[in-house]
């Protein structure tokens, strides 16, 4: 998929049409033929909006975007409001549009550029720190087998029919997403499943899409170094559904797991919601709040719909192993028939979250659960990696306590002889949940090598001094890898920078019965250091170190 602006351009007039602004120089009859935010790549035609960042503020490059030839400059208020030392604004041929806020301006002319396909499809939105990828997989398919043409955008890829482009965010800035939502809506898509993340939540990429259904799948820490905190961190995740979902849409919040209900984030939003909706039967919301017939939903054991159709998904007698889970789903429009190949309560989760979004879009109960017994691999979730060895291997995302914890628990219920994990922690990004993976994965695994993941610009030594102060909290005291690994009784954790070695290690040592977890980075072809960006692919690393030691 091309992520270029759509060709022959959109008169300025009817671009701001909807956004609050003012024009000073000309406007009308004017033609912008590409709408941008990276000042150096701005020419004649060009409509540069200028973004404020948390690093970078766009405002600085609107001189070079003006000399470079841009025909239109969005500014906003604030900035135009100081003294401006670009000469006669107005005068020599530039048209400058000022706005309140450039990101929803951007958000809002993107998608009016592109001739607002989102309009043009069912929106599904899926949110939460955990989960959301696996469930846009299990809403495609099914959607796909209930007769509709799905589109995906998340966190592995942008797809949709043929087409496939590795993502670049989670959830792309607004020029990308309409570019790819037009692609989608001439491809014949009629249903969009979207991952939302909490940043673009936050920076109003989605801003002006509205949802027919949002999905909350569970809330646990991460991100804190830009939220902050679990409160601000929860409140993006809240817009999905106060600011974005349809006044008629639906809304299914999964409840359940393993966190003490004062910490359940999921319920929190269900009671708001139930709130929300019997207040507004005594008065009229403000544009862009839920309307009635909003729905909700939990997992594992129950999916609550708080709308006019309010019911509960509940998940009846189930069957869990290592071949997946087989249960009969209880919904309020009857039985759905679940044989999934997934493992795991947490992907027991995922699935009901997914039954509770194909009860809000009405699709028919046999057929989509035929479309979940096809989805037998999750890119970088839980997947095992193809190779000739004594022990199973496993690489999946997990790059949070909550989400390590699921997926050890789900391994250990396995009965391995030993339990292997291989992680680290992402650098430039919340430092606090560094020692809780540690002591996650000294309580729950026998052999713990601590390594890099992608460290970026912080020294990689001093990320896993943090893990390792989680670690010192258990039992498994520090030996050599080669020691430990060595023998089929050993037990203990070490701490190795270089991944490769690390994995080579696990994989080339782990012997019959033992189950290996290659953690955090999953889908990732890169990792990403001081010196820059590099391949890096753990499946892929695996299989050459078990192939090194066949040769």
């Amino acid at each position: 998929m091309s992520n270029q602006n759509r060709a022959g351009g959109k008169e300025l007039a009817e671009l701001l049409h909807g956004v609050t602004h003012r024009v000073v120089g000309p406007l009308q009859g004017l033609m912008v033929d590409v709408v941008l935010t990276d000042s150096r790549q701005a020419r004649p035609g060009a409509m540069f909006v200028a973004l404020p960042g948390s690093t970078v503020d766009g405002h600085a490059f609107v001189g070079q975007a003006r000399q470079r030839g841009c025909t239109v400059l969005v500014v906003e208020e604030q900035w135009w409001s100081r003294p401006l030392a670009l000469g006669d604004a107005g005068q020599d041929g530039v048209t400058w549009v000022v706005v309140a806020d450039c990101r929803k301006a951007l958000a809002h002319l993107a998608a009016a550029f592109f001739g607002n396909p989102a309009q043009e499809m069912c929106l599904i939105g899926i949110t939460g720190t955990n989960g959301k990828t696996t469930t846009s997989y299990l809403v495609e398919a099914m959607v796909r087998a209930c007769g509709g043409k799905p589109g995906v955008i998340g966190t592995v890829e942008y797809r949709f029919g043929d087409s496939r482009e590795p993502a670049s965010l989670t959830t792309p800035e607004p020029v990308i997403l309409h570019g790819v939502l037009r692609r989608m809506a001439d491809g014949g898509v009629t249903h969009v499943i979207m991952e939302a993340s909490s940043h673009a939540l936050s920076q109003e990429r989605l801003h002006g899409l509205r949802f027919d259904v949002a999905l909350f799948t569970n809330l646990s820490r991460d991100h804190l170094d830009f939220h902050g905190d679990m409160e601000s961190y929860f409140q993006s995740k809240r817009r999905l559904f106060f600011k974005q979902l349809k006044g008629d849409g639906a809304a299914v919040v999964v409840i359940g797991g393993e966190q003490p209900p004062e910490i359940n984030w999921g319920r929190r939003l269900y009671t708001e919601l139930r709130e929300k909706r019997e207040a507004r039967s005594t008065r009229t919301a403000p544009e862009g709040e839920v309307g009635e017939g909003e729905t909700t939903g939990a997992g594992p054991r129950e999916v609550f719909d708080c709308g006019e159709k309010e019911g509960v998904i509940v998940l009846g007698p189930a069957r869990f192993s290592a071949n997946g889970i087989v249960a009969a789903v209880r919904t309020p429009t009857g039985v759905w028939p679940l044989n999934s190949p997934l493992v795991g309560e947490f992907n027991a989760r995922n699935l009901l979250g997914a039954i509770g979004v194909g009860v809000a879009l009405g699709l028919d109960g046999e057929l989509a659960c035929q479309g979940l017994t096809g989805v037998a691999r999750i890119p970088g979730r839980l997947e095992r990696v193809p190779a000739s060895s004594a022990a199973a291997i496993f690489v999946d995302f997990a790059h949070t306590p909550d989400a390590l914890e699921n997926v050890l628990r789900t391994l250990r219920k396995l009965a391995p002889t030993r339990l292997i994990v291989v992680f680290g922690c992402g650098g430039d990004r919340d430092s606090g949940k560094r020692p809780l993976m540690g002591q996650v994965a000294g309580r729950l695994a026998d052999v713990v090598i601590v390594t890099s993941d992608n460290p970026r610009s912080e020294e990689p030594a001093a990320i896993l001094r943090q893990i390792e102060t989680g670690l010192a909290t258990n039992a498994l005291s520090r030996r050599r890898a080669e020691e430990m690994l060595g023998r089929p009784d050993g037990r203990g954790y070490d701490v190795i920078e270089s991944r490769r070695q690390a994995i080579g290690l696990a994989v080339r040592h782990a012997g019959p019965g033992d189950i290996v977890l290659l953690g955090g980075k999953g889908h990732e072809e890169y990792q990403i250091t001081r010196a820059g960006r590099r391949h890096f692919n753990d499946r892929e690393e695996a299989q050459q170190q078990l192939c090194a030691i066949s040769w």
